[in-house]
């Protein structure tokens, strides 16, 4: 199968992987990009429903680690290896630990000046009957804090849980979210299991069921929500504009929504301190920290009229 019919049946079947390949030949064919901030602002200006999809850069610039880089290991693991089926199933201790960790590190971190930017952008532009849909691979909560309304949040939240043998799923904010998991999940190389047994991770609340709980969060290797997913091939077929901010663009199906949206003749623009494989699909690339080069963007145009 070729890389271009494999992405297409990643959209198409919602799978959640990550993968470094550099996609060829896909569905828009490459551009040369522009970085001409004023030309955007017209564009942006006569747009009229804007789809604007993050990733993990933008809640990196609120101080939460990545699964990249120096962070791209918690104890002697890969991040991206603890997440996943597989590694709940033979250690759900473990990974409890892991998501415990990242749970507690969300739980002190406040929105950064792209989460603000983008609520703000939202409710002024819903004020001129124009629409902001936030497509977010972020897991933590920071879009709704910072105000955000209309958030699709394709890869779950840390802030729930879902039960394994119910599948009853409820917002949990509990730090720590049980006692056995109070002040574990260090991330340091030389430190050991905490081994909880199961019996004393979260678990089910719902009445005669006490199952085994899960972070809500898509692992590696599931399919996206059916229903959230729909949303979003619902945006991605009727928005004007699009925006790709802070996302690394190598963990599919949400790598391939702006090569999509671009596929269309809709315009596209990528913010990103660096280039990325999908970076020459797209229209405009704003290199440099998103909190300095997206709020500038976004801002007021002079075209505009309440």
């Amino acid at each position: 199968m070729t890389m271009l019919l494999r992405n297409r049946a990643v959209v198409a079947l919602g799978l959640r992987i990550c993968s470094s390949h550099v996609t060829k030949g896909p569905l828009a064919d490459a551009v040369k990009h522009s970085s001409d901030m004023s030309e955007f602002r017209e564009v942006f200006s006569k747009a009229k429903h804007i789809a604007i999809i993050t990733g993990a850069g933008v809640s990196a610039e609120s101080g939460v680690p990545t699964f990249r880089g120096k962070n791209e290991k918690w104890r002697k693991w890969l991040s991206q290896d603890l997440a996943t089926p597989e590694a709940f199933s033979r250690d759900p201790s473990r990974v409890w630990e892991f998501y415990h960790y990242r749970r507690e590190l969300v739980m002190n971190k406040k929105p950064s000046a792209v989460h603000l930017a983008l609520a703000e952008c939202e409710v002024r532009l819903t004020k001129q009957g124009r629409s902001v849909v936030i497509i977010t691979q972020c897991i933590d909560d920071l879009h709704r804090q910072a105000g955000s309304k209309h958030v699709l949040n394709i890869h779950g939240s840390l802030m729930e849980t879902r039960c394994m043998s119910c599948g009853h799923v409820s917002v949990n904010k509990r730090s720590p979210i049980c006692a056995p998991l109070k002040n574990k999940g260090d991330p340091g190389p030389d430190v050991p299991d905490a081994q909880i047994p199961v019996d004393k991770l979260p678990r089910c609340e719902e009445r005669e069921c006490n199952g085994l709980l899960r972070p809500n969060v898509v692992f590696f290797g599931e399919t996206l929500d059916s229903h959230i997913l729909t949303k979003v091939e619902k945006e991605i077929e009727t928005c004007d504009l699009c925006l790709v901010v802070g996302t690394s663009s190598i963990v599919y199906p949400a790598a391939m929504f702006g090569p999509r949206i671009a596929s269309r003749g809709v315009p596209v623009a990528e913010f990103n301190i660096n280039t990325t494989p999908k970076s020459e699909y797209f229209m405009y690339h704003f290199q440099g920290p998103c909190g300095t080069t997206l709020p500038q963007a976004l801002a007021q145009h002079e075209s505009e009229v309440f």
